[in-house]
């Protein structure tokens, strides 16, 4: 985690600014030289949209894509559980889902995949604003792309590698991995840092919370949210950031039903409601 924040400090302070109307050459496709080189030993974390999206192109439970394809790297810094991609065992190191031909998962692959060769940073990381947000360029020695002469435009990189709705749901945990609990140097306790889990990467299992126990008895939660949520993972997601901004945090977004005993920290707390 300390090469991340070092390359946070040297981004911000060495890397030329791009935005959105700004230029510049790259290209990936098969008859490049370096084709598939980038996709071995590589950091990638993934976002819970990454999660969802992953595990429903390849068809499993959430809890067996975890087991399978990720890890969680330990580091005393950390406010709250991350996980990162596991790369093969084999010599380089590559990517579970890189074939001769390319990316099999290519259509949902990870946010940090369709931003290659950008990056994005703010000097303020603070939830609720963008702190001056600006576009940089990652450079890669093994990559070619940069030499190939295609100019585009980073607004429209943007919107060709699918990255918009992934950057919506980004912010959405943003507002949970920023909050001010965590400036304020407080920590999460191990329960609570179980339900953080089990919420931004287990989707399935917080569907099981929310629905296999009692839950929808203690809460108010209107009907229409209830049936997309059952089905939705996307949908249940966002419920799950409102519901650890609750569970977490303590701020007032959930509603106990009338004549209910609040037992918020029981439940926030990662144990299963009876």
């Amino acid at each position: 985690m300390k090469e991340l924040e070092n390359l946070k400090e040297a981004v911000l302070r060495e890397y030329p600014r791009m935005n959105k109307e700004s230029k510049f050459n790259f290209s990936c496709h098969t008859g490049i030289s370096c084709f598939n080189m980038c996709c071995t030993d590589v950091n990638i974390f993934l976002t819970p949209y990454d999660v969802i999206r992953l595990k429903n192109k390849l068809g499993i439970s959430s809890q067996e894509f975890l087991d399978k394809y990720t890890f969680l790297p330990i580091d005393e810094s950390q406010n709250h559980p991350v996980v990162m991609l596991k790369m093969n065992g084999d010599e380089k190191k590559s990517c579970p889902f890189v074939r001769e031909n390319g990316c099999s998962v290519y259509g949902d692959r990870p946010w940090p995949c369709r931003m290659f060769p950008l990056g994005v940073a703010s000097p303020k990381v603070s939830r609720g604003d963008d702190g001056g947000k600006f576009y940089f360029m990652i450079e890669e020695p093994v990559c070619k792309g940069y030499m190939e002469h295609k100019d585009q435009a980073v607004g429209d990189w943007i919107k060709e590698q699918g990255i918009e709705e992934y950057a919506e749901m980004g912010e959405l945990f943003k507002e949970i991995s920023l909050h001010d609990y965590f400036k304020e140097k407080k920590q999460l306790t191990p329960a609570k840092l179980e339900m953080f889990y089990t919420v931004c990467y287990n989707i399935d299992k917080f569907r099981e919370f929310v629905f296999d126990s009692t839950f929808l008895k203690r809460f108010e939660v209107d009907e229409e949210i209830v049936n997309e949520i059952r089905k939705d993972d996307e949908e249940l997601l966002k419920f799950g950031f409102t519901w650890l901004r609750y569970s977490l945090f303590g701020e007032k977004t959930m509603r106990v039903k009338a004549g209910s005993i609040d037992q918020s920290s029981r439940m926030g707390a990662g144990s299963r409601a009876r």
